[in-house]
């Protein structure tokens, strides 16, 4: 991801970039910390409990969660103006909706320990 950035900010400003990362291998979040603590990346693409996917890559899962980009972003001491336990609600209520299971680590580890944030 890096050395793509890297290449990619020779013809392109750092702040006209964004990222976007499917967790199939479970590396999306590794690799918006590297965009943003490395190559300073500030925006970055995800989707509340991870909905969505990939159609033209097999096997491909859903896109990074939110909840899990965010959740990082604030151990980071970045300050993102969302409220995290109002986008798990948020995500728990869209998955519930479509009958599926949320695809947020975190959403999933806080309802655990009976704790949203």
């Amino acid at each position: 991801t890096v050395e793509m950035l890297r290449e990619v900010k020779t013809v392109v400003d750092t702040n006209k970039i964004a990222v976007h990362f499917h967790d199939t291998y479970g590396q999306a979040l590794a690799n918006i910390y590297a965009s943003i603590a490395e190559e300073g990346i500030s925006v970055v693409d995800s989707s509340v409990a991870g909905l969505g996917g990939c159609p033209y890559a097999k096997g491909a899962s859903g896109n990074v969660a939110t909840e899990d980009v965010i959740y990082m972003l604030h151990g980071m001491g970045i300050q993102t103006g969302i409220d995290l336990n109002k986008l798990i609600e948020a995500g728990t209520y869209i998955s519930d909706v479509l009958g599926r299971p949320t695809r947020s680590k975190v959403a999933l580890a806080l309802s655990a320990k009976g704790d949203n944030g």
